[in-house]
């Protein structure tokens, strides 16, 4: 049976081959289809501020993409193609890095285990995943809440006092 996901890439390092981080999530969605997980529609890469102890800004996209894959067996395909772009273990947690590949959302609804909670617990917060997704994916809903990706997304624009 084959799973449908919205996955969130990120980058915000040069790769020595493919460059500037815009064509390094190029490469990525490459290398999604590589290894047997069909792109079915990418989003645009956006610009953002960086989370955390990084200065430099972060090239941003989002995918859907479909897979015989379950959640922890598409996540271990994620972590394996980071791997494969130089991304490492060590390092401070919001460092610069090459390469991040999220599972945001699964079609099949929620997931939860010591290593993969699904969605993603924090991408209701996060423009840069729900921006890139909308024109893809704005009408896919979020589990928890039940508010479409478009819905989230008006939220955090909205103007809080």
């Amino acid at each position: 049976m084959t799973e449908s996901y919205l996955i969130a890439l990120g980058s915000n390092q040069r790769h020595p081959r493919f460059g500037a981080p815009e064509r390094v999530l190029g490469a990525a969605l490459d290398a999604l289809e590589a290894a047997g997980i069909k792109v079915t529609a990418s989003g645009p890469v956006i610009r953002s501020a960086p989370i955390g102890p990084s200065l430099r800004r972060y090239a941003n996209s989002a995918a859907v993409v479909e897979s015989r894959f379950s959640p922890p067996e598409l996540l271990g395909a994620l972590k394996q193609i980071e791997r494969q772009f130089g991304r490492t273990k060590r390092g401070q947690r919001w460092s610069s890095r090459v390469l991040d590949l999220d599972l945001i959302l699964w079609r099949g609804g929620c997931w939860s285990s010591p290593d993969l909670t699904v969605p993603h617990p924090l991408f209701r917060e996060r423009q840069f995943v729900l921006a890139p997704a909308l024109g893809m994916a704005g009408t896919w809903r979020d589990p928890i809440t039940g508010l479409t990706l478009r819905q989230l997304s008006a939220r955090l624009a909205k103007p809080h006092p």
